[in-house]
């Protein structure tokens, strides 16, 4: 199949290739006017999914923060219980000690334990004050989330309700730009391709409009416009590099060009 249509193409006539080229160009022009219909709207939904999931990932951290902080203030309260429970335990040996040694050591014990319950306690301030600051980071986090959601919501909306209008369209347009690309060989449509990568206004092929480039619209020389009209060969604007035909091709005849001029 894909030798039958290399051989089809490579029997084209020049004026065969200019016709699909151009009738190409068409189909990629409609194309481009329906996704300028839709503006910013996919880059706004674009940039508002990169939003909502930045700020996913920041309440995550945020819940996750605060759930550590949690965990670190429940394990202060623990050793302050242990450390209590130490406190009493050398204040009952201190009821049974035999000499002041002993009394004075057993008093340090009961005062460092003391200096940790400080400590403990001081930590546990710190802990409940970090998690107050990032339960209102958390509150302003979602708050945001729902408002750029509703944003989402909204011009996502919009876009569908644009697309859905020219659906038919677009796909009807998708299908006949593939048919015709299918009757232009490889070489050409590579070609094309890159001239419309590369045009500020997605034109690969422009007519001649006035003695000029519609493209770039620079003057095209007289004896350029008659070999362009010859359709002997494929002719490149000399300033632009975009494929040139002349409206008799693109009309059928140079007379129904006149008219329609």
């Amino acid at each position: 199949m894909a030798k039958k249509q290399a051989e089809a193409t490579a029997q084209q006539t020049v004026e065969e290739k200019l016709t699909a080229l151009f009738k190409l160009q068409e189909a990629d022009s409609k194309i481009d006017e329906i996704t300028r219909q839709r503006g910013e709207l996919p880059l706004e939904v674009k940039d508002l999914e990169d939003e909502l999931a930045g700020l996913e990932t920041r309440i995550e951290k945020i819940q996750e923060e605060i759930s550590q902080k949690e965990k670190d203030v429940a394990t202060k309260k623990e050793e302050i219980k242990d450390a209590q429970a130490q406190v009493r335990k050398y204040e009952e040996q201190q009821n049974h000690v035999s000499n002041n040694r002993e009394f004075e050591s057993i008093a340090k014990e009961i005062e460092f334990q003391n200096l940790n319950i400080q400590l403990f306690e001081k930590r546990i301030r710190e802990y409940t004050n970090d998690i107050e600051k990032k339960k209102v980071q958390l509150s302003d986090s979602k708050a945001k989330y729902e408002d750029r959601k509703i944003d989402l919501d909204a011009k996502e909306k919009e876009l569908d309700t644009i697309i859905n209008e020219t659906k038919d369209e677009e796909e009807k347009l998708t299908a006949e730009k593939t048919t015709i690309a299918e009757t232009i060989e490889e070489r050409l449509l590579n070609a094309y391709s890159r001239l419309r990568k590369n045009a500020r206004n997605g034109v690969a092929v422009a007519t001649v409009e006035r003695d000029a480039c519609g493209g770039c619209f620079n003057k095209i020389p007289a004896q350029r416009q008659l070999d362009i009209k010859s359709h002997k060969k494929i002719i490149v604007c000399e300033y632009c590099g975009r494929i040139l035909v002349d409206k008799g091709l693109v009309f059928g005849t140079e007379e129904t060009a006149e008219v329609a001029e």
